[in-house]
């Protein structure tokens, strides 16, 4: 039995596969969020019937840096300020005090670099990364690393499974 599919996405899908490298840098900004994972992921899995996967992981890897680096600078810049405030009110300087131990200080980025690298939504990496003041640039080159090989691993992957 034939799986039933809206032609309407049938058709866009196919139509992001024609664009190429814009369709694969597209689909690399909404493989970050956890809204439009699905999305970018089938236009990636669409393009890598015609691009080589390392092709579509620096491509894809750009596109998802841009995404990644909308939600830091929403992080980093207005939700860290508010949690701030909402800490302080609540005797935050206790959870100051200890976000802020040489342990925490290395253990945000890295538990983020792990989620961002994973299949899984960039989310909650790109803001324990923000949460922990990361310097943009450094979270640039971070995150273009990460997104580039995760997605090269999917792509990668999908090509081994598929029959």
């Amino acid at each position: 039995m034939q799986p039933i599919v809206n032609p309407v996405c049938k058709y866009t899908l196919a139509a992001f596969g024609q664009w190429g490298y814009i369709g694969a840098f597209l689909g690399g900004m909404l493989f970050v969020s956890i809204f439009t994972v699905t999305t970018g992921a089938l236009i990636l899995l669409v393009l890598a019937e015609k691009l080589s996967p390392v092709e579509i992981g620096v491509v894809a890897g750009a596109g998802a840096v841009l995404g990644d680096l909308l939600i830091f600078r929403f992080v980093k810049d207005t939700l860290a300020e508010e949690l701030e405030q909402i800490y302080n009110n609540f005797g935050g300087r206790h959870l100051k005090t200890l976000f802020h131990t040489k342990y925490f200080s290395w253990l945000f980025p890295v538990f983020g670099a792990i989620v961002i690298a994973s299949p899984l939504p960039d989310e909650l990496g790109v803001s324990l990364m923000g949460i922990a003041k990361m310097n943009t640039y450094k979270f640039l080159l971070l995150s273009f690393i990460l997104n580039a090989v995760g997605i090269f691993l999917v792509i990668s992957a999908s090509a081994l499974i598929k029959p």
